[in-house]
């Protein structure tokens, strides 16, 4: 476990694990909140969690796969904290706070160390074009994120609604989070891309 955190940026890695943090925060405090968009049930952290996808296949291509797997490590706890901090702060039981905490930490961990395994290996062994790796790694991370979370915090909850639909609303969580990769956050991650050579002076490190 220590040898994830040798021969890398400290003060890096713990400013992405800082962005990851916040961002599961923010999506713990708004993954409670189901909403019906045309009959399809979803929570708002639908909008939010891709942005650490975005974050760590940007970590992965300009600073390496190495320092993105500490970055996951570190925020891992931290993630686990905050995610139970929120829920507590709006009045859940100790219980539900524990097992939504765990869950959310668990996909996170789960879901990034996907994204960051699929996004080298579609580098390494198949095409190197902008696009093809993140595309792929997103469709996978989100899956595996949905489902982790949602079976982890609500099969056979106290929730009745939650309960009942957590596994509808995992596959729309996981179509629309995909949706909204496409359409939004991977343009941005070509962007952001561009931007962030010419700043670290062309890096790529796959």
């Amino acid at each position: 476990m220590l040898s994830l955190f040798e021969n890398v940026d400290k003060k890096m890695m713990l400013k992405l694990a800082l962005l990851h943090v916040i961002i599961i925060i923010v999506s713990n405090a708004l993954v409670s909140i189901p909403v019906e968009i045309f009959g399809v049930k979803l929570t708002w952290a639908a909008f939010t969690f891709p942005l650490v996808i975005l974050a760590t296949d940007l970590t992965v291509r300009l600073l390496g796969k190495g320092i993105a797997r500490a970055t996951i490590a570190a925020a891992y706890p931290l993630a686990i904290l905050g995610s139970i901090g929120v829920v507590l702060v709006e009045g859940a039981p100790h219980s539900v706070a524990l097992r939504i905490g765990f869950a959310s930490a668990t996909a996170y961990l789960i879901g990034t160390l996907l994204d960051v395994y699929v996004f080298q290996y579609v580098r390494e062994k198949f095409t190197k074009a902008w696009y093809a790796a993140p595309a792929l790694s997103m469709i996978v991370a989100n899956f595996i994120d949905s489902y982790t979370f949602f079976s982890v915090a609500f099969y056979n909850s106290a929730n009745e609604y939650m309960s009942k639909n957590w596994s509808e609303i995992a596959m729309s969580q996981s179509i629309l989070k995909i949706a909204v990769g496409f359409l939004i956050f991977l343009p941005a991650y070509g962007v952001l891309l561009n931007f962030l050579k010419k700043r670290l002076g062309n890096t790529d490190q796959g």
